[in-house]
């Protein structure tokens, strides 16, 4: 088998690429199964319920009911739940603002500077933090809602809260210590190749040398950056995308293995059991019984 070369980023799909704004709510993260990821988009997320963190750069950001957290175009991130999590999401692409930006070149200064001027959470007991959740449920209600003149609204209420975060959110000093640009760029490759590629037999050693480095070093960075080891996130890609193969096919079981990755029944079923918590026969009579077992795991 020939080793894949690195590739591109994702991205994302809007409903109406000619206003890249869109908002959702989402309700749990699947245990194991929330991919490291980002996008040009910028994004805000209002923690409706329950607790966790993100991993934003390699940081461990913690969140709770209540709390907003802003995460900028092209950080790398991945959420992680500790209690029944649930939160809004609204993501933004910054051509939304091109206007804007020729009469306010600072207007997206709570994102361009986050980790050096701007903290990624504004808690829900800060000062002042009403007036930013507020905004940020005015935005959703307007895009969910879909009245008249719904878009013009949300844009307006996107710009009002960024124009409040650049006056009252700057920080004279945050104590964060993002990984640097250098081996970010080189985890976005290696998450990628991986995703995309994910039924190769990769090992440690060549994962480390697609980004030039030694193994102890590309493992540390990794474990870092994505809250895992290397080979531990291959198993999960591998496993996510072999519960959605036996939820949405008829494949036989073996051959959803051999299409993971796995070079083994018996390997593949161990390893299922010990991160699913079930057996792949016992996910496929979820499926068949008309119930999407992901969603009940959460």
């Amino acid at each position: 088998m020939v080793r894949p070369h690195m590739i591109e980023r994702d991205k994302i799909q809007f409903n109406n690429p000619s206003f890249p704004l869109m908002a959702t709510t989402t309700e749990g993260v699947s245990p194991g199964f929330q991919r490291l990821h980002w996008h040009v988009a910028m994004e805000m997320n209002y923690i409706r319920q329950g607790s966790g963190y993100y991993l934003i750069n390699g940081i461990r950001v913690p969140f709770k009911q209540g709390d907003l957290i802003m995460i900028n175009g092209n950080d790398v991130h991945r959420a992680f739940e500790q209690e029944q999590l649930v939160m809004d999401v609204i993501l933004f692409e910054p051509s939304l603002l091109a206007v804007d930006l020729k009469y306010d070149p600072d207007i997206l200064r709570p994102f361009r500077e986050m980790g050096v001027s701007f903290s990624p959470v504004v808690e829900g007991e800060q000062w002042g933090s009403t007036d930013f959740i507020h905004l940020f449920k005015a935005i959703m209600d307007e895009i969910m809602d879909e009245r008249p003149s719904a878009l013009t609204l949300a844009r307006a209420y996107l710009l009002q809260f960024l124009a409040l975060a650049n006056r009252h959110l700057a920080l004279s000093e945050v104590p964060l210590a993002p990984v640097k640009h250098r081996g970010m760029n080189a985890i976005k490759e290696i998450i990628h190749t991986m995703e995309m590629n994910m039924a190769y037999p990769w090992t440690l050693g060549e994962l480390a040398d697609l980004v030039h480095l030694s193994p102890s070093r590309f493992s540390a960075l990794f474990q870092q950056t994505v809250g895992t080891s290397p080979m531990d996130y291959l198993i999960q890609l591998r496993l996510t995308q072999a519960v959605y193969l036996l939820e949405s096919t008829e494949l036989k079981v073996i051959d959803i293995a051999e299409r993971c990755g796995f070079r083994n029944l018996s390997n593949f079923n161990r390893l299922f059991k010990q991160h699913i918590g079930t057996s792949p026969s016992d996910v496929r009579q979820h499926y068949e019984g008309g119930t999407n077992f992901v969603e009940t795991v959460r």
